[in-house]
């Protein structure tokens, strides 16, 4: 079963709307007993990282967290700032990341290419999917998703990057390694594009 993991940041609810739209079965889970079972894993989040990081540790989720996907291989999404977290750091705060996928989160601020621009980068933009990538599937030539953020991830090894965006930077806006999968934007608010996206994960 799917498991969206409810720490108190992210719409939990509209990615369990989606996924029964979509014939999944698919529940929240706020405590680590709760994600017993988990087959995939749904890590979302909206605001800043350190927060996210600094109640993700207060539910008590994150050892499981840790065995499922470190050391099960349970697929997992990282969603916006569930995105970001999977990096080891940010420019954004203090706190280390999670460091499943090895990179870090920057500012578009911290760019020549966007500094000029108004953060945060808000609404629909263009993807360019990396060839091959599963969680991509039938979205190669055609891929468009809504955006909401001001930090992107920085990964350390390019062939960590399933996905490009442009926001006066070409940017990162998508990540997988092995079970471990990120995305920058938000599928839920992503109409038919985001729906395939999610169908893809539940599917791999």
């Amino acid at each position: 079963m799917i498991h969206i993991v409810d720490y108190g940041l992210g719409n939990v609810q509209a990615f369990a709307n989606m996924y029964k739209r979509l014939g999944f079965e698919a529940t929240r889970a706020k405590t680590a007993a709760e994600l017993t079972g988990a087959t995939k894993i749904i890590l979302p989040g909206v605001g800043a990282f350190d927060k996210a990081m600094e109640l993700l540790d207060a539910s008590g989720m994150r050892p499981v967290l840790e065995d499922l996907v470190v050391e099960k291989k349970v697929p997992v999404l990282g969603i916006c700032v569930g995105m970001q977290i999977l990096a080891s750091a940010s420019d954004e705060g203090t706190s280390a990341g999670l460091g499943w996928i090895p990179g870090r989160v920057r500012s578009f601020g911290s760019s020549e290419e966007s500094s000029k621009l108004p953060l945060p980068h808000m609404g629909w933009n263009d993807v360019a999917p990396a060839p091959g990538s599963a969680l991509f599937a039938g979205l190669e030539s055609d891929a468009r998703f809504y955006f909401l953020h001001s930090f992107f991830f920085d990964s350390s090894d390019p062939a960590h990057v399933s996905a490009r965006a442009t926001y006066g930077l070409n940017f990162g806006c998508a990540v997988s390694s092995g079970n471990v999968h990120g995305v920058q934007f938000h599928p839920e608010k992503s109409h038919h594009y985001g729906a395939l996206l999610l169908k893809n994960f539940a599917e791999l």
